[in-house]
């Protein structure tokens, strides 16, 4: 994106933030696969992921709390702790080689989750405040390190848990991704890190825009109980090439 913004990348991400959009997720995952698959930089990648999961989860939040999925009362402390997690993750840079590698693994698992077909759960289990706290600290280093906002983790986990129904668990999730993508950026801010220039290069509005017009629209569907199945299988296909190629396997 520093010299000639490639012509697919907008079009390939306001795809990936319609698809996880419906979801009840920002795209984090998605827009690293493209990122990766379109030979950016690893420490350009992250910043880029943060933001545009900002943008999305915005207005994720604003679909699916308004149509009143969050189960606020008995899920609220897993935020609690994940800001600051996220923060430090953010603030944390780890080697390109490290980096590219655990991301590699991020999108294995997200593959994984996104590719299998979850039914919500008969029975609701109400978690403990403790494990909760330990539960968004841990997911939310993860989110800062990895540049995604988290949700792709906890999603599984909440529905494996039967802490919540299908719908609450995306309403639970794009908060906690909003939250976790702002403490995210705020770290990788205070680090100073030189991926950072590239949120100042004037092209970026060119992602922006079909960014946030297509997440506004899968966002509004997915709150609207618009079948998603068949998206995650897809997207499944496009995270495991992406993490084929992070985690340096030959091609």
């Amino acid at each position: 994106m520093e010299a000639a913004l490639p012509w697919f990348l907008p079009l390939a991400l306001a795809i990936v933030a319609f698809l996880y959009a419906s979801v009840g997720h920002a795209g984090a995952s998605g827009y690293i696969a493209v990122f990766a698959l379109a030979g950016l930089p690893a420490e350009q990648i992250k910043p880029l992921a943060l933001l545009l999961n900002t943008v999305v989860a915005s207005v994720g939040c604003w679909n699916f709390l308004r149509a009143g999925h969050l189960p606020w009362q008995r899920l609220w402390p897993v935020y609690v702790l994940a800001i600051p997690s996220a923060f430090l993750g953010g603030w944390l840079n780890l080697p390109a080689f490290w980096f590219r590698r655990l991301v590699g693994v991020v999108l294995l698992f997200s593959a994984w989750r996104l590719g299998r077909e979850m039914v919500d759960p008969t029975e609701i289990v109400n978690p403990s405040k403790p494990l909760l706290l330990v539960v968004g600290a841990c997911l939310g280093l993860l989110a800062g390190l990895t540049g995604t906002g988290g949700g792709v983790f906890l999603t599984p986990l909440m529905l494996l848990c039967h802490w919540c129904t299908t719908r609450q668990a995306a309403a639970v999730s794009v908060v906690f991704i909003l939250m976790n993508s702002v403490a995210g950026l705020a770290g990788l801010q205070m680090s100073g890190s030189m991926g950072l220039t590239i949120l100042r290069q004037p092209q970026l509005a060119v992602v922006l825009i079909p960014v946030l017009c297509a997440g506004t629209l899968g966002s509004r569907l997915g709150s609207r109980h618009w079948s998603v199945a068949w998206i995650r299988r897809a997207l499944s296909v496009v995270l495991v090439l992406a993490s084929w190629k992070l985690l340096g396997l030959p091609t």
